[in-house]
């Protein structure tokens, strides 16, 4: 897939990056031109305070000695470097001293501060003009002399405090604007460099973002083509970034390992079914045919109907069994759970159970103290824990000693340990405890005893639904099976 711009646009990811951008952008411009305008207003506010100051010292001057000290001290600050604006005319406009050659008509007609920023000449700075142009020009100067806008010629701005004095004589104090009018363009044209650069970082983000994004959705993509492809061994690409990609990634790997689990437990349903299961199926057939051929009396009918339903009552519990293991296993079942007591359970199992060892030469010992409750369904705990003690019962014939079950409840660790134990031969192979789990596995090579294989397929499935576990440990001698269930927080 090429990744263009367009591609890029449709994923999530550039979208809202491309709304950020827009909205960062808009905040941008905003904040230049707030700043812009905040800038200008002090400035213009510090201005005013200096022609403020200015203006000060020259009324103690004229409250001192009148006009003449007035116009001295103007000539006086006029001519220093970097000096304010001076200017001090006659009531009809003519100028009479200060350093402004031409001002701007209309400056000086208002008293007070000057309502915009105007344009004025100082001395000297038109020699050249004044040069070129003919003796005729050379007049005395106004305040309203328009030379100032005249074309070719260059102007400087300001803003100035016009006062009236007692003779009617006209004082202007000012400022030119150009170091604040280029300071306000120093600051307008860095925030625009700054913003332009972030603009162009971020649209570099974007993209690399983007494209970055889409090429992780591709993997994705791809991984999943291959998947329902069937090659369900596959799992989605994991970065180890740990961001959200790869937690989505990682949930469904889980998924997908658990919809592997259970296809592969499908398939040996299918073939354990068709292995196991032909054979009873079979030997009904043939005791079915065993008694249609010949002369038979009634009760050898009768003998071969019982067998019959004998056997098909173990077909029976056979295929319930594995419905059962099938519904836990996929995280479903009808039956409520509760607040179950094991400790009345293991005494229930073993009381039914007692006639059972008893008839096998089998003592069955249960060391319960107290109460340990759990959350999850009596019935199925009931059952897996059947499974446990009848395959204990069973398989501690073969002890060199006494036969011995022992069925114990204990808690460690946050958890609620069930323990039944036998002292029979065990299964000492590590790799054979863990096949014993599996559905119609049968360690047992001459098949002496009756079951199918499925006891404690069925425990690990009812341990499993109830968020534990189900551990075969080797004992010395025998096997312990363990069920540890999750003790409950008030216990």
């Amino acid at each position: 897939m090429a990744l263009s711009v367009p591609a890029i646009m449709k994923t999530t990811a550039a979208r809202l990056s491309a709304l950020y951008l827009l909205l960062f952008a808009l905040c941008a411009v905003l904040l230049v031109l707030y700043m812009t305008s905040l800038s200008a207003r002090m400035l213009t506010a510090q201005t005013q305070e200096t022609i403020n100051d200015e203006v000060l010292g020259l009324a103690r001057a004229y409250q001192r000695g009148g006009l003449p000290v007035l116009v001295r001290v103007v000539e006086q600050r006029s001519r220093q470097p970097g000096a304010n604006l001076y200017l001090i005319a006659d009531a009809n406009g003519q100028i009479l001293t200060g350093n402004v050659q031409s001002l701007e008509p209309g400056v000086i007609e208002t008293e007070g501060w000057t309502t915009e920023p105007f344009s004025y000449r100082r001395f000297g700075e038109g020699e050249l003009d004044r040069q070129r142009s003919t003796p005729s020009d050379q007049t005395t100067p106004q305040a309203g002399d328009t030379a100032v806008r005249s074309e070719g010629e260059k102007g400087h701005n300001a803003i100035a405090l016009v006062l009236r004095l007692p003779n009617q004589m006209i004082m202007l104090v000012g400022r030119d604007l150009g170091e604040p009018e280029r300071f306000r363009a120093v600051i307008r044209r860095s925030l625009m460099l700054a913003l332009g650069m972030m603009g162009l970082g971020g649209l570099l983000i974007w993209f690399f973002v983007g494209r970055a994004a889409l090429k992780r959705i591709d993997g994705v993509s791809e991984a999943s083509r291959r998947i329902m492809g069937g090659d369900l061994s596959g799992r989605l690409p994991v970065t180890g970034a740990g961001d959200e990609f790869d937690r989505l990634s990682e949930n469904l790997n889980a998924m997908l390992a658990r919809i592997a689990m259970l296809n592969e437990g499908l398939k040996q349903v299918s073939d354990n079914i068709a292995h196991d299961l032909k054979t009873p199926l079979t030997r009904l057939r043939n005791r079915a045919e065993a008694t249609l051929s010949g002369k038979r009396k009634t009760s050898d009918y009768r003998q071969a109907l019982e067998g019959t339903i004998a056997e098909s009552d173990q077909l029976i519990k056979t295929f319930n069994a594995i419905l059962m293991i099938s519904r836990l296993e996929a995280g479903y079942s009808s039956e409520s759970t509760s607040r179950v007591d094991l400790a009345a359970a293991v005494r229930d199992v073993v009381e039914l159970y007692e006639p059972v060892a008893e008839e096998a030469g089998v003592s069955l010992e249960a060391a319960v103290n107290g109460a340990f409750l759990v959350d999850g369904n009596r019935e199925l705990i009931g059952q897996a824990l059947s499974n446990i003690v009848d395959n204990a019962i069973k398989y501690s014939t073969d002890s060199t000693s006494k036969p011995t079950v022992r069925v114990t409840l204990e808690r460690t660790h946050g958890e609620i340990r069930l323990v039944v134990a036998d002292n029979g031969q065990g299964i000492p192979d590590d790799a054979d405890r863990a096949r014993a789990t599996e559905r119609f596995v049968r360690l047992e090579k001459s098949r002496s005893q009756p079951g199918s294989g499925l006891g404690l397929s069925l425990a690990k499935a009812v341990m499993t639904f109830h968020y534990g576990r189900l551990d075969l440990l080797p004992g010395n001698p025998g096997l312990s099976v363990v069920m540890s269930f999750p003790a409950r927080e008030d216990h």
